[in-house]
């Protein structure tokens, strides 16, 4: 492929088609280009950069040797695939990512063909990448399936499950595990990667299974010496046993930033005609930026930030996270209370349990990416007599919910689960978005589930949670500030399933669940100026209902309309068979319920999201307007 010396590579290679045109020694400059064009975008957009920046030449090679997209690229949670999306037809919108209406931050089917799986939760890669693998099998159409799966996410079950199934897709799976934090092997040196490319050659597969042959044909005894003897020698220079185990040809650990190392291994193990293979590669996260590499935690997701200096945008003082509400919270209460203890699934940070945990490290546990364990690991604590949080984001309990079903509520198990990121959570989209714990919650005998209006609301309800022993409790709160009332010195204890009025009127009642209250007073205000007085009540539970209390709103207004930051089946439908079953539906009340709407909402900024959700102060207006057919300047319309 003939360039000229001024052009920049990147600029050339729009898609993978093209980048297979280069030289293998033109393969450095691009990934230096590709680094530089990720640090400016990133810059700009804000998102996940560590982990991208540490699989840049593991990107371009993986395209150069395999036929994407026939090839089906699987990348594990998707947050490093900003190269990726680069390198196949997006680079002109790279500077849209986690924008509304822009790129994905995670992989996405409907944006290219090149994201064969949509991915955001971790560890899923190796089993759908298997799938593609068996169907192509069936079909017998050529094309492999490649899982590109970090070290982290080799700590949930779900991928040891996917590998231990994986013998029957041969050679056409490949499974890369880039190891960038774990100390799981060896340091990579010279020795190793020469290993690696010798192990991962034809002419070695082809000799090892001639020697396999031999060996089978030897007396039992000798034969299973020959075996382990293989197994040995590999697992002590390579650290594959394990892998092997699985029914895997493992590789490695090779350097992942070394293309004279990735290119003939990867091209060794993409012609290979032994089983499915897995390559083990040795990366740094924020590799080529120095303040990445400095911090690797504190670039993994950031703002936007200058480029040259790497100071990172910051947004205004103002109130406290409510995931740092929490945190703080509980450990105070567990000041006084040696039963308390946290659990949470490989988000310390992200659900304030590492603020528990600098004054309670032998309380504090983090399972790793394992929810199932957790929730099971708390029944069992919660078992003995402790008083356990499992603080998981809710759109990651959604993967334990069989142990929540089966370990907790039906044994009735004291566990209190602190759900984060509940409702809408902005630039991360639907992947991340907690729409659906109230309902898969409330269904559930035994259960209490709390939602807080404000920060203060959650330091209440953390004590309350605490002090509750006669079953499962569950509070559920958003990412991001809370609304920066002052936080109580002293907690309060609620009681159970009992709401409270926060504002008095007659004609028209909003009964709110959680933090859409500041949303019901300002939509309070807009109604009171056109006539109609109106009532607010925060009801603090979505289970059990205050049926005295919703009772006696729905009797005296003329229209009750219920607003919550969860899907359809949740705390509305709740009122609403409450309203059934006592009759009040036929008495002609004009009861109507605000919820997400039923669809998988893109990302955006938050409050356009709600917007678009119908669950702002507009929209509880106008859906109070059309109960009572009362156009916008408050007369009341007549129907012919």
């Amino acid at each position: 492929m003939s360039i000229r010396p001024d052009t920049p590579l990147l600029d050339t290679v729009p898609t993978p088609h093209e980048l297979r045109k280069l030289k293998p020694e033109q393969l450095r400059q691009l990934a230096d280009e590709l680094r530089a064009e990720m640090i400016s975008a990133v810059g700009t957009t804000g998102g996940h950069l560590g982990s991208g920046l540490g699989v840049v030449e593991l990107t371009t090679a993986i395209h150069y040797v395999f036929d994407t997209p026939n090839d089906r690229l699987v990348w594990d949670v998707g947050h490093q695939a900003y190269p990726h999306k680069i390198l196949t037809g997006r680079r002109d919108r790279i500077r849209t990512l986690r924008q509304g209406g822009g790129l994905s931050g995670f992989t996405k089917r409907t944006e290219s063909e090149y994201d064969p799986f949509g991915a955001a939760h971790s560890s899923t890669s190796i089993s759908a990448a298997l799938g593609f693998a068996i169907a192509n099998k069936l079909n017998d159409k050529p094309g492999k399936g490649i899982a590109v799966i970090g070290d982290g996410s080799m700590s949930a079950g779900m991928a040891y499950e996917a590998m231990n199934n994986a013998r029957d897709a041969g050679n056409r799976l490949v499974v890369i595990l880039n190891d960038n934090d774990m100390s799981i092997a060896p340091p990579v040196g010279g020795l190793s990667a020469y290993l690696a490319r010798i192990v991962s050659s034809r002419e070695f597969l082809s000799v090892r299974e001639v020697l396999k042959k031999l060996a089978r044909a030897l007396p039992g005894p000798l034969h299973k010496a020959a075996k382990k003897t293989d197994e040995f020698a590999r697992g002590m220079a390579m650290g594959g046993t394990l892998f092997e185990e699985l029914g895997f040809y493992y590789v490695g650990p090779i350097d992942g930033h070394n293309l004279e190392q990735l290119i003939p291994v990867l091209e060794n193990v993409r012609d290979a005609a032994e089983g499915p293979c897995l390559i083990h590669v040795v990366t740094q996260k924020g590799k080529g930026y120095g303040p990445a590499e400095a911090s690797a935690d504190k670039y993994h997701g950031v703002q936007k930030f200058d480029v040259v200096s790497g100071v990172q945008a910051k947004a205004p003082p103002g109130p406290p996270s409510y995931q740092n509400v929490f945190g703080e919270t509980l450990a105070k209460l567990a000041e006084t209370d040696k039963r308390i203890v946290a659990i949470t699934a490989a988000m310390p940070s992200g659900t304030g349990v590492d603020k528990f945990a600098k004054s309670h490290p032998d309380r504090a546990f983090d399972v790793g990416i394992a929810e199932q364990h957790a929730v099971t690991f708390a029944a069992g604590l919660a078992a003995q007599g402790m008083r356990p949080f499992c603080a998981i984001y809710s759109t990651f309990l959604q993967r334990a919910y069989d142990q929540v079903v089966h370990d907790v509520a039906i044994q009735n198990l004291p566990v209190r689960f602190a759900i984060d990121r509940a409702g809408l959570v902005g630039a991360d989209g639907c992947t991340h978005a907690g729409s659906f714990d109230v309902t898969y919650l409330s269904t559930l005998p035994n259960f209490v589930v709390m939602a807080p209006s404000d920060e203060a609301e959650l330091v209440h309800m953390t004590y309350t949670a605490a002090e509750h022993d006669s079953g499962p409790i569950a509070v559920r709160y958003p990412r991001g500030n809370g609304t920066g009332v002052a936080l109580p010195t002293v907690p309060q204890k609620l009681e159970i399933g009992k709401g409270r009025i926060v504002r008095t009127g007659k004609k028209v009642a909003i009964i709110s669940l959680g933090t859409r209250l500041e949303e019901a007073m300002r939509a309070a205000d807009a109604l009171e100026a056109k006539g109609l007085s109106t009532t607010v009540a925060d009801l603090r539970f979505a289970k059990p209902l205050d049926t005295d209390l919703i009772r006696k709103l729905l009797i005296d207004h003329e229209v009750a309309v219920t607003v919550e930051e969860n899907s359809i089946g949740g705390f509305g439908a709740h009122v609403l068979t409450m309203a059934s079953d006592e009759g009040l539906i036929d008495a002609g009340l004009k009861l109507r319920t605000l919820r997400l709407p039923d669809v998988f909402q893109d990302h955006d900024k938050p409050e356009l999201q709600y917007k678009e959700a119908g669950l702002d102060a507009d929209a509880i207006v106008e859906t109070v307007l059309k109960a009572l057919r009362v156009n916008s300047v408050g007369v009341v319309e007549v129907r012919a």
